[in-house]
């Protein structure tokens, strides 16, 4: 990378091939995926007709595929060692790998419970699940419903926002009448 740690698609590549390469995770920038996503988001943000459109999607499909390529290829590599080494993983890397941990840790919990013979527990962690709240934006017009904490809600028009218990949040999304909205910070 050049001195001022702009992306373009050589560097990119040779970043990914240097990853690929290599059985541990390598020291990249800090401020790598935000130069990469400044770099992707310039790209689309241009302008061309013709071939130079065909040339500028190429570009950032080739970009976009490197960078899926590079997070799962580190990712992987985290998750398959004994001992987890943070020291060369990217914030945004920790931010999913967050996710894993808990994920591990619900597991655990689930199943201490389950062999503890703590029916009760169990039943408090379903009833809280099935309570916990998910911001939808609705695609449909939905009648009233009753929710699963036995609320009402609605009706609803399409592009209303609300925020519903999360099995009737699923319930609407698997019928393709609501989107759930992701809130960034």
């Amino acid at each position: 990378m050049s001195e001022s740690n702009e992306i373009d698609i050589k560097s990119l590549h040779a970043i990914v091939l240097r990853e690929t390469e290599s059985d541990s995770i390598q020291e990249i920038d800090p401020n790598f995926f935000r130069n990469l996503s400044d770099f992707i988001g310039n790209l689309k943000k241009q302008e061309f007709d013709g071939i130079e459109s065909k040339i500028k999607q190429s570009l950032i499909d080739m970009a976009s595929e490197l960078t899926s390529l590079l997070i799962h290829t580190r990712l992987e590599k985290t998750i398959q060692s004994d001992g987890i080494n943070f020291s060369n993983l990217l914030d945004e890397e920790k931010f999913i790998l967050d996710a894993e941990e808990q994920k591990r840790e619900r597991k655990e919990i689930i199943l201490s419970a389950i062999i503890n013979g703590k029916s009760k527990y169990l039943e408090s962690i379903s009833l809280n699940h099935k309570t916990k709240t998910v911001v939808l934006r609705f695609l449909q017009e939905v009648d009233e419903i009753v929710g699963a904490d036995l609320e009402k809600y609605g009706p609803f028009k399409p592009e209303d926002v609300a925020t519903l218990p999360y099995e009737n949040a699923q319930a609407l999304i698997t019928k393709k009448v609501a989107t759930k909205i992701h809130w960034e910070d």
